[in-house]
């Protein structure tokens, strides 16, 4: 049986494209969790790195679906150039402004203008659905978007926090940036697969945002990134109660271990269960799987925590895009994408400055309570949507949906 993912990385330009843009998202992972860890050491207050960071990471998650739309409307490369090119210089100033002890509004006015980096993950998975559009090798190639922003948003938090804390505190934010520099350069690059306009792809004037399956899917991220933002700032945390900050990278890095391979195996899975009922499992999951984290005492046990409390993320990654590609319009899919994406976003930042208020109020350990109480939020807002998610069938590729 050949292999699904060998596969789609046949089509010209697939490998290229895939490539860079993996490079060029990693700030989406890096940047939030690489605010508060550069803060943290710099000026020694989690609720100043908790706010910061969901400075950018809210402005960000509300700019971003306003780029993804004028993306569809104009093309990728006549915006991502400009908006990127902006946001590395402010992420450069911000780095600039602690090294330099600048005054502490200049924190949130260098995050605020770095929040209007793209979402290179709409524009990746963009260019997928133009090499496959109605075609099956698109929900395999989704499914591989959705192991890899899963990788990415782990791998690259621990990347981020291990080069802070065992190099100096600006050097997770030196690596980010660097990295959306020379991702989003060469991807940009690469014209040959990006989405043309034409027929097959008619502007619409509506939004994607007023589609109930986005929504509600948009809703049950933003609680999943509260997750996310959660477990990574009660790692460091943890880890420097314990006295061994140097392994907060380690725990983090994780919570990629299981998961990543578990999304891939469901990926290249073909599952009769409908997509709406998966990812009510998915999520369900990461609900369950959150609780031991409350009980974890030392450094093993909460690593096997994170462990186990991660396996189920890149199965809600697949599902939750999965669901978007069949009930968004193709003249909307890059906005569509884009909104999931800002959940997630919104999630962290404000699960950043909650648990950044919990760990300093209540204690490290504390923290945890945040993770808990937003798995369960959101395995009720998938519940209480399910009617909608599994409803009506996928909208027509070339006409926009109606509003729900």
């Amino acid at each position: 049986m050949p292999n699904p993912y060998s596969e789609i990385f046949r089509a010209k330009g697939a490998k290229g494209f895939a490539a860079a843009g993996f490079l060029a998202r990693m700030p989406m992972a890096m940047a939030p969790i690489g605010i508060v860890a550069m803060l943290s050491q710099a000026h020694g207050e989690y609720w100043l790195a908790g706010a910061v960071s969901a400075t950018y990471a809210l402005a960000n998650a509300l700019i971003a679906p306003q780029i993804s739309r004028v993306v569809d409307r104009v093309g990728q490369s006549a915006v991502l150039l400009p908006t990127t090119l902006v946001s590395v210089i402010a992420f450069s100033l911000l780095i600039l402004s602690v090294n330099q002890d600048w005054p502490v509004w200049t924190l949130y006015a260098t995050a605020l203008a770095a929040a209007i980096m793209p979402s290179y993950p709409a524009m990746i998975r963009a260019r997928w659905s133009a090499l496959f559009r109605n075609r099956p090798e698109l929900n395999t190639a989704f499914a591989f978007e959705s192991a890899a922003d899963e990788l990415v948003y782990i791998a690259g938090a621990s990347l981020s926090v291990g080069l802070s804390v065992s190099l100096f505190p600006e050097a997770g934010m030196m690596a980010s940036t660097a990295a959306l520099a020379i991702g989003s350069l060469a991807f940009i690059a690469q014209r040959s697969t990006e989405p043309a306009r034409g027929p097959a792809m008619p502007i619409s004037n509506g939004s994607a945002i007023r589609q109930r399956p986005v929504q509600i899917i948009t809703l049950a991220l933003v609680f999943v990134g509260m997750i996310f933002a959660t477990a990574e700032v009660s790692a460091v945390a943890i880890t420097e109660s314990l006295g061994e900050p140097g392994a907060a990278g380690m725990v983090i890095g994780v919570y990629a271990a299981g998961s990543f391979v578990v999304g891939l195996i469901v990926g290249a899975m073909n599952i009769a269960m409908p997509l709406h009922r998966q990812l009510a499992i998915a999520i369900g999951t990461v609900a369950v799987t959150a609780i031991p984290l409350l009980f974890v005492t030392t450094i093993p046990l909460l690593a096997f925590a994170i462990f186990v409390s991660g396996v189920a993320i890149s199965p809600t990654f697949i599902t939750a895009f999965g669901l978007i590609e069949r009930r968004v319009a193709a003249a909307m899919l890059t906005e569509g994408i884009t909104w999931v994406m800002t959940g997630i976003g919104i999630g962290m930042a404000f699960g950043a400055f909650t648990a950044g208020w919990v760990v300093d109020t209540y204690g490290a350990h504390n923290g945890f309570w945040v993770s808990v109480i937003a798995g369960f939020l959101a395995l009720g807002t998938v519940l209480a949507g399910q009617a909608q998610l599994g409803g009506k069938p996928a909208c027509p590729v070339a006409a926009p949906c109606p509003a729900a």
